[in-house]
């Protein structure tokens, strides 16, 4: 299996280069040369497997450099009981006829980013370990990315992390997990902006190649494809919970900012996995549903980046939307250059809605889109509340509301949960007058020392304070 980049570039690369890379020499991001086609056949010797095992199955068919008894332990360590609560890693349940809810949040910082992160950390230090070199990890969070990475990059070997994220724009329970971590190779920088800074910085920092190489910089972004490949497994898991046939289509609804969690759903489809919709969820930073309602991708300023009650999806320029419209263009490279790394620079937005290619986003890739506002959120995390018993967070709250206009009949609709209620505990206080729980290991993490530097959102400084610290 080789790796390509989205904007054309020449190289062909395996996955334990691309692992510790990040972008592409060209700043496209890697994707595989073709997907691997997955039949119904396996399917079914796949339906019974346990979590870590299917992880195992999958991961497989994209990376050949690292010996099969020696993936099959990685795997094995990171989805254990231990971790994640249950056996069954991402355990599905009912919530009404044909609805849903994929927990995907059970794991140490409470969100779906563990999924990935946890493997990601171990596959770091695994490789690492194998190269005898170190990695310097420059991040982007507007929320749950930076604690899932820190905590799974804490004490590892040959690892720092260097996490940016956007000053006062994350719930106290974010801010509190991250910045209460004394661990020497952690460092936080709450830069002066929001998140699309954030990201801006980690880009141009991953584009100087030889700051890049100097100073070893990696990245866990979902726009490292290792991280966007271990979100892939969760997709087969909730099919396999959701289903009672092999080839039954299932739909799946994604609380989407970054457009990585839904660009593993859609990688899932592109393997054969029987998808009917995958249904993008928006908040008031609406540009993907603006796509695929309008044909316009449009980035917004930070001065138009609404800052919401379900923040890690306060996001107006999706990363990882890329490597979808390199899909969609038929893998032209060329032409995915021009409109991410040129059209985009120049005005700040593209238009695809008269090419053909558009009106292939729903009829052959499945994707339909939808938005949901703070007074939505509200109603339906009270709804779910009143109605069954089961308190959601403000992103699941999203994705609900969007996944019941999709519904088809006969087709089960997953809503792909993101995070425990506690993290956006204010706004369940709003519309419930209650709190949320609160896991035992938690408890006091808001009074805890903190160790953060705020900083411009300037890339000189950001680079000058990661040569500081890598001495």
């Amino acid at each position: 299996m080789r790796y390509l980049s989205t904007r054309g570039h020449a190289d062909r690369k395996q996955f334990c280069e691309i692992l510790l890379e990040g972008l592409a020499p060209d700043g496209g991001l890697y994707l595989p040369e073709q997907y691997p086609q997955v039949d119904t056949a396996t399917l079914a010797r796949w339906r019974q497997l346990p979590y870590a095992e299917l992880a195992f199955e999958i991961l497989s068919l994209y990376i050949d450099d690292i010996p099969a008894a020696d993936l099959k332990a990685l795997c094995a360590k990171t989805y254990t009981r231990d971790v994640f609560g249950t056996d069954a890693i991402v355990p599905l349940r009912q919530l009404e006829d044909g609805v849903y809810l994929e927990a995907l949040s059970n794991g140490p910082t409470l969100a779906f980013k563990d999924m990935a992160m946890q493997l990601l950390g171990n596959l770091f230090e695994y490789e690492l370990g194998r190269r005898g070199e170190e990695l310097n990890i420059l991040g982007a969070t507007s929320g749950d990315t930076g604690s899932a990475a820190e905590y799974a990059m804490r004490g590892k070997k040959g690892v720092r992390v260097f996490m940016t994220s956007p000053h006062g724009r994350m719930s106290p329970f974010q801010q509190a997990q991250m910045f209460s971590l004394l661990d020497a190779n952690i460092h936080n920088l709450a830069v002066d902006g929001v998140f699309d800074d954030c990201q801006d910085i980690v880009k141009a920092v991953s584009n100087d190649l030889d700051f890049k190489r100097k100073y070893r910089i990696g990245t866990v972004n979902s726009i490292n494809w290792a991280r966007l490949l271990a979100q892939v497994v969760y997709y087969f898991a909730g099919y396999f919970q959701a289903t009672q046939k092999d080839g039954d289509p299932v739909s799946f609804t994604v609380p989407s900012g970054n457009f990585g969690n839904v660009c593993a759903g859609h990688v899932a489809r592109m393997m054969g996995l029987p998808i009917a919709r995958l249904v993008v969820a928006t908040n008031e930073n609406d540009v993907l549903d603006e796509f695929f309602r309008t044909g316009v991708y449009r980035v917004r300023g930070s001065a138009d980046t609404h800052e919401t009650s379900s923040p890690s999806m306060d996001i107006s320029k999706a990363s990882n939307f890329e490597r979808f419209v390199f899909d969609l263009l038929g893998r032209d490279g060329q032409r995915t250059g021009q409109l991410f790394g040129q059209r985009l620079a120049e005005s700040g937005s593209f238009d695809l809605h008269l090419d053909p290619a558009f009106a292939a986003a729903a009829e052959r890739f499945g994707f339909v889109s939808g938005k949901s506002t703070h007074a939505d959120r509200l109603a339906t995390i009270q709804d779910t509340w009143q109605r069954f018993g089961q308190m959601i967070d403000t992103h699941t709250a999203d994705g609900l509301k969007v996944a019941r206009e999709q519904v088809q009949a006969g087709i089960p609709m997953v809503v792909l949960e993101t995070a425990l209620p506690i993290k956006f505990a204010e706004t369940i206080v709003e519309a419930l007058g209650r709190s949320p729980e609160r896991p035992a290991r938690f408890e006091g993490i808001e009074d805890l020392p903190r160790r953060v530097e705020r900083v411009a959102a300037d890339v000189d400084v950001v680079k000058a304070y990661i040569a500081t610290h890598c001495d």
